[in-house]
């Protein structure tokens, strides 16, 4: 947990949801204890390792160099106290003791470059397979546009995955269904280890993971082709949205206005 969570006063960031349909009662948080903070990278070790096929080795949580720098959202049933949802944000200021954003070790973002001091990167994101009906999804990006408000950002980036355990065919679809909210020249990144999509089918069925149909609909833009992970065996797609172009219905949904 990095210093800047003891006086930024986004961090008084809380949004409960009611249950639904006899369902758990959950609340959105921003982590203030180391030990909140493993609970997000326990739960995106188990979903990240048994849904993707990643290799994290075998400690049972997923951690890197980045984690110190951001705030991370959880989702918790308020019930059993379980952390069921996490999202992980990297601040402008963050990304500047860093000197890069996590994107920038899969992308070339020079393009993009000039929106830095205005803009948050998310990554990370994974929801419990039982919590994955909406209310889950509603409340992290709900907690995102709270946080977004507080901090007075206009820009956010973040990288939407798709597996390649069927060989990268569905990856390539997916691209090619995206072309219609492709980003102008000026706001596209570059992947430095690019998929084929050339060689891969592009005709594959698919409808787009709940995380890409929930940048499209704030009106989130495809900066690019996709880059390969080969750790966490995907097709990540970088997304940006900006507030002043976003979808107003779906702005005021979230509570981005």
């Amino acid at each position: 947990m990095h210093g800047n969570q003891q006086k930024n006063p986004k961090h008084a960031l809380y949004l409960q949801s009611a249950s639904v349909d006899q369902g758990p009662s959950l609340e959105v948080v921003l982590a203030k204890t180391p030990d909140e903070v493993l609970e997000a990278q326990k739960l995106r070790f188990n979903i990240f390792s048994e849904e993707y096929g990643a290799d994290l080795g075998t400690s049972g949580v997923d951690q890197d160099v980045f984690d110190a720098y951001c705030d991370h959202l959880l989702v918790r049933n308020t019930q059993t106290g379980e952390v069921i949802g996490t999202y992980r944000i990297l601040p402008p200021e963050g990304a500047a003791k860093l000197r890069c954003w996590y994107s920038e070790t899969e992308f070339f973002m020079n393009r993009i470059e000039r929106l830095r001091s205005s803009t948050v990167e998310v990554g990370r994101s994974c929801v419990h397979p039982d919590h994955r009906s909406g209310a889950a999804i509603m409340l992290l990006w709900s907690g995102i546009a709270q946080y977004m408000k507080l901090g007075g950002y206009k820009h956010l980036i973040g990288c939407a995955s798709v597996s390649l355990r069927d060989g990268g065919h569905q990856a390539a679809s997916l691209f090619k269904r995206l072309d219609p909210h492709l980003a102008e020249a000026s706001l596209q990144v570059f992947p430095k280890n690019r998929l084929p999509i050339e060689r891969l089918r592009s005709d594959v069925d698919i409808e787009p993971p709940p995380l890409v149909k929930g940048y499209l609909r704030l009106g989130a833009k495809v900066c690019g082709e996709p880059a390969w992970d080969p750790d966490f065996n995907t097709a990540d797609f970088m997304m940006l949205l900006s507030i002043d172009r976003m979808s107003p219905r779906y702005a005021r949904h979230f509570g981005f206005i």
